[in-house]
């Protein structure tokens, strides 16, 4: 080793940078750099001659080489003798890599070789260095500080990551300060110690004890960490401050040709998964360097889940790990487990490449798999990821990337989905990385199958989705049936991810054939088209339409904010004919004219769910039916959708109005305005008020109904013809003339009545005929034909009707008439006294005007108890 102790001598001379480089690296150094002149192959080189002023000597840039590899480089150094030497250094660059290339050569007898005798060459020397940097770790630079006698050494080295001040006497080191700042950790590493060097400076020091403190991310407290030895063994131990508990206990062994770690433990609970676990390490030739020492060892990690126990164990070497080329073999196997979830794991691996710049990559066979529940109702059949020719380095992943899922949920059905593609030096927002997926599945509350397929790729920070299509052979749910649903790209989706210019943009199209009801409303082929244009997924607005053939289109835009969907919705005014296809043939209703037009916004959040709130408008609406025609319909619905309510009528309530409905009766003028909440309560109940429409010569209004109902809505009937009532009804027995008004109280939530005590009476003269033939067949077969005959024509001065009717629509009425009746040139005085019993439903349906009303008074009345007061069954009124 001759040519290193002159390469040490050299340098000593020029910069007095022994006492630092002791200090420092005192083990591996000494040993190199004890001769007395240069290595061949090494050299020296000025940039500038030396300069010797009246109180100095200035070196303003100086260089040391081996070969053509710059071991070390000094800016403007100054070498002065005040009271002391005093050197002053503005620059020191060292170029670790380039060490490795300076030749062995031998040493001579001359060098200094105990502890003792190295710091007895040190003069009385102050050693400042302004900025030291050792390559490829230049982000630990910082200002060095010595003050070195053949007695005491002191050193002092702050920079902005790490920190540190030591005192050597004799073999007596002493650190009194170490802080290490680590990239995000906002606590530094802290240390202190004391230890006691070997007489020869060729190995560790014989005895010591170093205490240290830190943070870690993931943990809530300080952990920690105290090394000790004596002679050739020792102990390594991390405590978590909080808890008191043992993170990691490593007891070690070492030999001048062996470093050995035996039945270590360790700990770690706070990645949602206790885990622990043994170590185990052997390290031959550790003093020979990186280049000669061979590494193998054994660590095992023990899991625990639902699913039981499991154990994976990591073996590695025996290999060396090397600044040139690594050659370490790997291998994790084993089972992990975590709750429900099973992960298999069969990694056979090679690491190789520099410290530097390593490079694990998969041998034939590696295979991750998995199965069990990741949440309570999927549950994960198998999952494959094979990893066979994928390698890892610095730059990221390299290789064939592959996946396959299949699952099934108790619910929605099974799937099974494929992941291939293929990265190069991928990282997340580095490199590239290209997939293409496919997939099918049972969608089973639809019964529906399903597929999807498409392409994409991550390149550097762009991530695009530029082909997809998904969709289902059918959708059925209930009375709906929607044919061949797809979604497709109108143009790819792309994601800038770079913070200083983040994009978020696509576009998408939904179509779908017809939808078809059992009812036999058919929606003609349906398309739904939207775009997004934000600065990520969860920051972007949207924009669409909603066609299906001649309905639409409905214009939408919104936001998304990561928490919740705002937006509107537009239709445009458009004719009511559209709407044709959705009304079912057998209805055999005809729309004619109108227009509708509407406006909707809506947001949907986890914490609150969905709401909506709008308004929807038509406009001069007229629906032909065989019995009846509806014209001149002008509606509108202001509503608000918030937590299952609907509440009408939010800025005014929802209005009815109807000109005419033509029909056996004609009604015009018919108005209605409803307000309130639905479902209704006490707190907030649903009115329906304002009631009013024309009827046969008069008015039937009605001032309110609320909901719950309490007390009856009184429905009010003003001055009716009772001929055209006749005229409409028209039984062929009698004919009635004359206007009459009445109160029917209405119940629509009571267990028995729907009409309670209703009453009619004549408001004008009133006349009533009986046909000729049916008067004859009464008299003739009736002892009281006399009566009869005095009613063949009588003219009613004044009546009364009450009138009931229970939910199973039994009308009874009973009626009191007082008038005159004349027969021939005679008149007689009459009192009639009426009761007629028949079922309302019966008879509306026989008018065939009554069949709406029916259906939605048997939804809406109670029943009621269908037991006698008696406790025997009644018989079912017809």
């Amino acid at each position: 080793m001759r040519g290193k102790y002159k390469a040490a001598i050299a340098l000593l001379l020029l910069i007095v940078l022994l006492p630092l480089t002791l200090l420092l690296t005192l083990a591996q150094w000494v040993p190199t750099l004890a001769g007395i002149w240069l290595p061949a192959g090494t050299r020296i080189a000025f940039e500038k001659s030396p300069r010797l002023t009246r109180n100095a000597l200035v070196i303003a840039d100086l260089r040391y080489l081996v070969d053509d590899c710059e071991i070390a480089r000094i800016e403007d150094a100054t070498l002065s003798h005040p009271s002391r030497w005093k050197i002053d250094i503005a620059g020191l660059d060292l170029n670790s890599a380039c060490l490795s290339k300076i030749p062995a050569s031998e040493s001579t007898p001359a060098a200094p070789r105990t502890l003792a005798e190295w710091q007895s060459l040190l003069p009385n020397t102050w050693l400042t260095i302004e900025r030291l940097t050792l390559s490829p770790w230049q982000q630990w630079q910082g200002k060095l500080t010595a003050s070195l006698t053949p007695t005491r050494q002191e050193i002092t080295y702050h920079g902005d990551q790490f920190s540190l001040r030591g005192t050597l006497r004799g073999r007596s080191l002493t650190v009194s300060d170490v802080t290490l700042n680590l990239p995000d950790n906002p606590q530094p590493v802290t240390l202190v110690g004391e230890f006691t060097l070997p007489l020869v400076p060729d190995g560790l020091p014989v005895q010591g004890h170093a205490a240290a403190t830190f943070s870690v991310p993931q943990l809530p407290s300080l952990v920690d960490a105290d090394l000790s030895w004596q002679d050739n063994q020792g102990q390594l131990v991390m405590v978590e401050r909080e808890s008191g508990e043992p993170l990691l206990d490593l007891p070690w062994q070492i030999t001048p040709d062996q470093l050995t770690i035996s039945d270590g433990r360790w700990r770690w609970d706070r990645a949602g998964v206790p885990l622990s676990g043994r170590l185990g390490l052997k390290i031959d030739n550790w003093q020979q360097g990186t280049e000669r020492a061979v590494i193998s060892g054994r660590m095992n990690v023990l899991t625990q889940g639902d699913a039981g126990k499991g154990n994976a164990v990591l073996s590695f070497g025996p290999g060396k790990l090397s600044m040139d080329n690594s050659a370490m073999p790997l291998q994790l196997t084993g089972v992990a487990k975590q709750n429900d979830l099973i992960l298999y794991v069969g990694l056979p691996a090679m690491l190789t490449g520099s410290l530097a710049e390593p490079r694990l990559a998969f041998a034939p066979g590696a295979l991750l798999r998995s199965r069990g529940r990741i949440i309570d109702s999927l549950n994960i059949d198998e999952v494959r990821w094979p990893l066979a020719g994928v390698a890892l380095t610095r730059k990221g992943i390299d290789g064939r990337l592959q996946a396959i899922l299949r699952a099934h949920e108790r619910e929605m059905g099974d799937f099974t989905l494929h992941l291939d593609g293929r990265a190069n030096d991928f990282l997340p927002d580095s490199g590239l990385w290209q997939w293409r997926y496919w997939g099918e599945g049972n969608f089973t509350p639809m019964q529906a199958r399903w597929d999807v397929a498409g392409r994409g790729e991550w390149r550097d920070s762009v991530i695009e989705l530029s082909e997809l299509s998904t969709g289902f052979d059918q959708l059925k749910y209930g009375s709906m049936h929607a044919s061949v649903p797809r979604m497709v790209l109108d143009s790819p989706i792309r994601w800038q991810r770079d913070p200083a210019r983040p994009h978020f943009s696509g576009a998408l199209s939904f179509d779908a054939g017809e939808t078809t009801f059992t009812g036999g409303s058919v929606l003609p082929p349906s398309t739904v088209k939207f775009s997004v244009d934000g600065s990520d997924p969860t920051l972007f607005r949207f924009k669409g339409t909603l066609n299906a053939e001649a309905i639409g289109p409905v214009q939408l835009n919104g936001r998304w904010d990561g928490e919740r969907l705002r937006g509107q919705a537009w239709w445009p005014k458009q004719s009511l004919t559209v709407f044709q296809p959705l009304v079912p043939p057998e209805w055999k209703m005809t729309l004619r004219e109108g227009e509708l037009y509407a406006q909707v916004a809506f947001s949907a959040a986890a914490d609150q769910g969905f709401e909506a709130g709008g308004h929807g408008v038509v406009k001069s609406g007229s629906v032909w039916m065989p019995d009846n025609k509806i014209n001149g319909v002008d509606f509108v619905l202001p509503f608000r959708f918030s937590e299952g309510t609907w509440s009408l009528g939010t800025r005014g309530p929802v209005t009815l109005r109807i000109g005419e409905v033509i029909n056996q009766v004609t009604a015009r003028n018919i108005t209605a305005d409803l307000q309130g909440d639905y479902p209704w309560s006490e707190a907030n109940p649903l009115l329906l008020t304002d009631v009013s429409v024309d009827l046969l010569g008069g008015k039937v209004t009605m001032q309110q109904l609320r909901m719950p109902q309490h007390d009856a809505a009184l429905l009010r009937v003003t001055n009716i013809s009772s001929s055209e009532l006749i005229s409409a009804i028209n039984p062929k027995q009698f004919t009635l003339s004359g206007p009459f008004s009445g109160a029917l109280p209405f119940w629509l939530d009571n267990d028995k009545w729907i009409i309670k005590d209703g009453w009619l009476t004549n408001s004008g003269p009133m006349t009533l005929r009986l046909d000729q033939d049916t008067a004859d067949a009464l008299v003739k077969d009736n002892s009281a034909a006399g009566a009869i005959n005095w009613l063949r024509y009588m003219e009613i001065s004044q009546s009364w009707t009450t009138l009931n009717v229970d939910n199973l629509g039994e009308l009874t009425l009973a009626s009191t008439l007082r008038g005159a009746s004349r027969s021939g040139d005679q008149t007689q005085a009459v009192n009639l006294n009426y009761t007629h019993q028949e079922n309302l439903f019966t008879l509306w349906r026989s008018l065939r005007f009554g069949d709406n009303l029916q259906t939605w008074l048997e939804q809406h009345a109670a029943l009621p108890d269908n037991r006698c007061p008696t406790g025997k069954e009644c018989k079912e009124q017809p």
